[in-house]
């Protein structure tokens, strides 16, 4: 383990020396951080050393730590206002059009590909799930850069906060059916645990924020208000998880909106403490994802699984081309909801990135399930055109709808 920490360290530092390039090439950090694990990791093989990385080392650190760190830091310096302003919309996106999304992107990768024994349906629809994760860090980056409007950083930024939750949701049901296939896996059944498992997880961090909230007056000092919000992460998500067994994630995601919001108006001196230490550690846990992925790429991915990896950039682009311009408009028809310029549907659809969430996802899907390596090389595709086709042009897109 000690030797996998070193390599992680040295890979980080040498990425963090060469982001300067990043910057002049126009590229999000992350796809160097990408290609630093893959060119690091090959290198050390060939050198005849043992990176030391196994599957069963990391997939608690992810789905217990990195994934929860990166929800809480979202929510808690989230723009609550502007949120709780598109709220239906943004739930929209989030839970039924996700839904949707992952459906049919599992069934066009299921029907692409074939299907049969190595590639069930299950495994397919858990491929569609992970791939509705969005991730627009890289398109809020360029937000705050040029000023974008703050109903088109809400609606991209919320949906990806909220769907985040709601896939880890999702995939927790289908990989606990992927591994249990003598128990029948019923829509009623599916339905009650999700809502259960949502439901449950919202109560448990609003009742954990409520207490922090209270304690935060009695607190003095940024290190103690910061000491109190990772003291709430922590047990909201403990709690949930493994108390009550509900969404840890989704306890993470509310007890951070609501502990964010209020240490805003209730801001004290050095007040940008906790926002940066939390956005300092959200960092740290991108860079380990991405440099992750880089080290677990293998050039077999490329000349066994290319047809896959293509199917999945198709699958998933069209059916994000389907929710942006199909379901979102017979959305926004409704009273009260306000419509979506045909500028924003643009930037939302070539914004709705993957990243860090659906990294996650796929690096913690146990070996046990059927197909597995090919779920992990579609993800790893989408992702890959993600930081290298899609992420490049943003920029260009978010000036033109400024203009």
């Amino acid at each position: 383990m000690g030797q996998t920490v070193a390599l992680f360290a040295a890979l980080l530092l040498f990425a963090m020396l060469i982001e300067p390039l990043a910057e002049r090439l126009k590229l999000p950090f992350s796809s160097f951080l990408v290609v630093v694990g893959f060119a690091g990791s090959e290198l050390i093989v060939m050198m005849g050393f043992d990176t030391g990385l196994r599957w069963y080392d990391f997939v608690d650190i992810i789905l217990h730590l990195l994934v929860p760190i990166i929800i809480f830091e979202s929510a808690f310096n989230a723009n609550f206002k502007a949120l709780m302003g598109n709220l239906p919309a943004v739930l929209f996106l989030a839970i039924p059009a996700m839904l949707v999304a992952a459906g049919l992107t599992g069934l066009l990768i299921y029907w692409g590909i074939g299907g049969g024994a190595e590639f069930p349906l299950l495994t397919a629809l858990l491929a569609g799930v992970i791939l509705s994760a969005t991730d627009p860090v890289a398109v809020v980056a360029i937000f705050k850069k040029l000023g974008a409007p703050d109903r088109l950083n809400a609606l991209l930024e919320g949906e990806s906060l909220f769907n985040d939750v709601t896939v880890i949701v999702v995939y927790g049901i289908l990989v606990t059916a992927s591994l249990n296939p003598t128990a029948e896996l019923t829509a009623l059944g599916a339905s009650l645990t999700f809502a259960k498992s949502l439901l449950g997880g919202v109560l448990v961090g609003l009742v954990i924020a409520w207490i922090g909230r209270y304690l935060y007056r009695w607190c003095i000092g940024h290190f103690a208000h910061t000491v109190l919000g990772i003291i709430a992460a922590v047990l909201s998500f403990f709690v949930a998880e493994h108390w009550l067994h509900v969404s840890g994630v989704v306890a993470v995601l509310s007890a951070g909106l609501v502990l964010g919001e209020f240490c805003r108006k209730n801001a004290q001196r050095d007040h940008h403490f906790a926002p940066d230490f939390w956005e300092l550690n959200a960092y740290i846990a991108n860079a380990i994802l991405f440099i992750l992925v880089g080290v677990t790429i293998t050039v077999s991915m490329f000349t066994n699984q290319w047809l896959a990896m293509l199917i999945g950039i198709g699958a998933a682009t069209v059916v994000r081309f389907v929710v942006i311009y199909g379901l979102l408009p017979m959305f926004t028809v409704l009273p009260r909801v306000e419509p979506c310029d045909s500028n924003y549907k643009q930037v939302m659809m070539w914004g709705g990135l993957r990243g860090a969430v659906s990294l996650a996802l796929v690096l913690a899907i146990p070996v046990e399930v059927e197909g597995w390596y090919t779920v992990q090389s579609i993800v790893y595709a989408v992702v890959i055109f993600t930081l290298f086709v899609q992420a490049p042009f943003m920029e260009r897109l978010v000036l033109k709808t400024l203009k």
